[in-house]
């Protein structure tokens, strides 16, 4: 990389070199992909708030705050991935694990099966 070469995060440009095109842009659709996610958790939030259910006021509020607390995890988890499949790829190591999709679809069948169980 050159010295002049000042791109942003420093942490992951200036590790090895840099991988093929195709890949770097097929980790950015895939950072896009998440992304797309992480706006879907925070729109189901807003519309369960937004929405009338026979379930009590708390659950749904409850089930609000964690549909948008979702989002927003899966947000931050989007970048945090992208930026280590990146670098991984300049160091030519084994692409990292993201153990926090896990969380993620577990949270949201939780909260379907909760959904529709007490709608």
């Amino acid at each position: 990389m050159p010295e002049h070469d000042q791109r942003w995060p420093g942490w992951v440009y200036a590790a090895g070199d840099d991988p093929d095109y195709r890949f770097s842009f097929a980790n950015e659709r895939t950072f896009l992909a998440w992304i797309r996610t992480a706006l879907s958790l925070l729109a189901a939030g807003v519309a369960l708030n937004h929405i009338e259910l026979t379930i009590s006021p708390a659950v749904q509020s409850t089930l609000t705050s964690i549909l948008v607390l979702l989002g927003i995890l899966c947000a931050v988890a989007s970048w945090w991935r992208w930026a280590r499949a990146e670098r991984a790829m300049r160091r030519h190591e084994r692409l990292p694990a993201l153990p926090i999709a896990l969380l993620l679809a577990a949270a949201v069948g939780l909260i379907g099966a909760v959904v529709l169980t007490l709608a």
